[in-house]
Order: structure tokens, then C-alpha cells, then sequence
């Protein structure tokens, strides 16, 4: 465009130069020369004012020229400030984030696996393979597990236990409960018979074993057993799971109240945590975790098939679908964004200040030039044309006169 813009000033050049010598052979031809003479006046004045915002017009230091390297720090405080009143206030960026419907447009990128969704995702996918493979594994296990086993420590897990325990109770839901303890305590009956043999066997005296009463009396006690659990099984209103509920009501009550049962609970929490064993445990999770994530990451495509794929669009859907939910993450990332502006604006501020001031002014020039370069050149050839409309239009007056 500059290039352009040069070649129309030099073409006025030319046609002037070509008017002027033929100017006696036509009146029309006075016409001509009055407009290339005026679009010369209005292309240079133009490319002088277009020059002077940039950089001293042919280096010589003409006052009030140069006006974008002189201004370097005041253009950095403006457009900090700027930033700071239009985008960074809480107050402005709540306003803004009530017209950004997050939730859904974050729904319909899940529903539809367009073409750009493909691109997108391939690419966080390298970037993500990149970061798993770039970090010490173990020091990252090692810091992970760190962090969860000091948010264990300091969580008092026993009322929490408790609470749940009790409001599982009072909506029937530890039923279930009961009815897998009775059922364990058939299979295990089942599988120890010969103990319970063995054991009345053993206690009962000589006459007994001589004449099979020790046998019998076995089979008794093993049928007897069998007739209760079947019992309770079948009727939720045994007296013995009423024992078992007046039992597990009483230790949620415990584990909420009772200091000693809650020191308990506490102790066996901080013994399971220093287990080694459960370091064992807890790195191979995270090892097989980590490999998963690899996988995930390095063919993100194979990973949308299925039932994950399946369940990546039903959340999709839900999240169009469901006003509350998505009105509840659109506050959430209202919330976010405020608090990152509260928290972070006058960081970002700063950054964007002192980056500009920390340009040289010749790279301030460069960028803001190649930012807006192209409309500038349009001016220069706008004022070569209209200066030259304007220097027909006095000759036409000087003509009539």
C-alpha cells in the first residue's frame, strides 16, 4: 500500500510535468494540470502527517514529529488505564460475563464433534502429552500423594462419618446394608459348617461322640443358624435387624459425640495413612492413571468413541437442556471472572504498562505501523485524490472569473 500510495504521488508528478508542457495546445488541459498540481499539494501533506506520527519526515527533527516514539510512556499509561476502566473492573466484567452464556455454548461444543472440535482437541491433546512427559513423575506422584495425605490428616473424618452414616438411616438407605451383611453371614455359615462340626465335636464329652449326639447337635445348631438368617433376610422388621439399626444409629451418634470413639476413628485414619503399603498402593493408581491420561491425550480421537463419546454428548446436551444447571455454571463462571479481575486487574495493568514502556521506540513504531499501516497509506492516497478535486474545482472558479 505504501508502494501504491508513492506511485500515485509520482504519477502526479508525471502528469504534471506532461500538463504543464502541452498547457498552450488546450484549455481543457489547464484543468489537468490544476488537479495533478493539487493531488501533489494533498498526496505530500498527507504523507508528511502520515510520517510525522511514526518518525521525523526525511530525519529532520521538525517539531511535533515523531509524536508515537516521543509519547512511548504516555500511550502505555492510556491504554493501561483503558484496560483498567473497560475491561478489568469487577463491576464492568460482572456486567460483560451476564451476556456470556458459558454453559451452553460449552454444550454444544461437547454435542457436536465438528471439524474445528477435531483441531482444537488434537492440539490440546500434544500439549497435554507434552506436560505429562515433560514432569519428574515420581516427584509429582510423590508431591500428589503429599498434598492428599496432609488434606486427610487435616480432615476429622469421624463426624463426617457420622453425619452420612446417620442421614443414609433416616432415609432407609442403609437397607441394603443389612441385607449384604446377612447375606455375607450365609455364605460364610455355609463355608464354615465344618468348623462348627469341629468345634461341637470337641467339646462334647465321650459318651456323646459314642453315641453320634455331638453330630446332631451340630446339625441343629447349624440349621438353627440357618432358619435365623433366612429369617432376617426375609423380614425387614426382625428384632435382630432392629438390634443391628439401634446399633449403627448408635455409632453414627459416636462418631459425631463420643471424643473416645472419634479419637478412634482418627488414630486408625493416621495408622492407614502411614502404612506403607498404602504409598505402594496409591503410586501405582497414580502411575496407571497417568498412562491412561497418555493415552487419552496422545489419540484423543479414539477416545471420543464409545461410551465415553456417548456420555461426553449427553453431558453435552444436558448442559443446553438443563436451565438450572447451566444457569448454576454460568454463575460460578460469573463468580470466577470477577474475582479474577478483583484479584489479578492491576497485575495485568501493570504487565501491559510497563511491556510498552519497556519497548524501544523503534519496535512501539514497528507494531503500532503494522497495525494500522494499511488504512494510514488509504489517507495519503484520499488526500492525493481529494487534493486534486479540490485544485480542478479553484480552477474552474479562477476560469469563470
Amino acid at each position: 500500500m505504501r508502494l501504491v500510495a508513492t506511485g500515485l504521488l509520482v504519477l502526479m508528478a508525471a502528469v504534471f510535468l506532461a500538463a504543464r508542457h502541452f498547457q498552450n495546445l488546450h484549455p481543457a488541459i489547464g484543468f489537468l494540470r490544476a488537479f495533478s498540481e493539487a493531488a501533489m499539494v494533498g498526496g505530500l501533506a498527507d504523507w508528511f502527517a502520515v510520517t510525522a506520527l511514526f518518525r521525523h519526515p526525511l530525519h529532520l527533527p521538525i517539531p511535533h514529529t515523531a509524536i508515537i516514539p516521543r509519547n512511548k510512556d504516555r500511550i502505555a499509561e492510556t491504554l493501561a488505564s483503558f484496560l483498567r476502566d473497560n475491561f478489568l473492573i469487577p463491576s464492568v466484567v460482572a456486567r460483560r460475563m451476564q451476556r456470556v452464556d458459558v454453559a451452553r455454548a460449552a454444550g454444544r461444543w461437547l454435542a457436536d464433534p465438528g471439524e474445528g472440535r477435531g483441531r482444537l482437541r488434537a492440539g490440546i491433546g500434544r500439549l497435554a502429552a507434552t506436560i505429562l512427559e515433560s514432569l519428574d513423575q515420581e516427584r509429582l506422584g510423590g508431591m500428589a500423594k503429599r498434598v492428599l495425605a496432609d488434606r486427610l490428616r487435616a480432615l476429622e473424618i469421624a463426624p463426617l462419618l457420622g453425619r452420612a452414616l446417620a442421614a443414609a438411616m433416616a432415609e432407609d438407605r442403609h437397607r441394603p446394608l443389612l441385607d449384604g451383611i446377612v447375606g455375607w453371614a450365609a455364605k460364610v455359615l455355609e463355608a464354615n459348617e465344618h468348623l462348627v462340626r469341629a468345634m461341637v465335636h470337641e467339646r462334647s464329652g465321650a459318651v456323646m461322640r459314642w453315641t453320634g449326639l455331638d453330630e446332631t447337635l451340630a446339625n441343629k445348631i447349624i440349621d438353627g443358624l440357618h432358619k435365623l438368617i433366612t429369617a432376617m433376610a426375609e423380614d425387614p422388621a426382625h428384632p435382630l435387624r432392629a438390634k443391628a439399626e439401634e446399633g449403627l444409629a448408635k455409632l453414627a451418634q459416636d462418631l459425631q459425640q463420643d471424643a473416645a470413639r472419634r479419637a478412634q476413628v482418627e488414630a486408625f485414619k493416621n495408622e492407614l495413612l502411614d502404612n506403607p503399603a498404602l504409598a505402594d498402593w496409591w503410586m501405582g493408581i497414580w502411575e496407571s492413571g497417568r498412562a491412561a491420561l497418555l493415552r487419552i491425550a496422545r489419540n484423543p480421537d479414539a477416545m471420543l468413541k464409545g461410551e465415553f463419546a456417548a456420555a461426553m454428548r449427553q453431558l453435552g446436551e444436558t448442559l443446553q437442556n438443563d436451565a438450572r444447571l447451566a444457569e448454576t455454571i454460568n454463575r460460578f463462571v460469573r463468580r470466577a471472572a470477577v474475582g479474577a479481575a478483583s484479584d489479578y486487574g492491576d497485575g495485568i495493568v501493570r504487565l501491559v504498562s510497563d511491556t510498552i514502556r519497556g519497548w524501544d521506540a523503534q519496535t512501539v513504531t514497528g507494531r503500532l505501523e503494522n497495525a494500522v499501516g494499511r488504512d494510514l497509506q488509504y489517507i495519503r492516497i484520499n488526500g492525493t485524490l481529494v487534493g486534486g478535486l479540490v485544485g480542478v474545482a479553484i480552477h474552474a472558479v479562477d476560469t469563470l472569473l
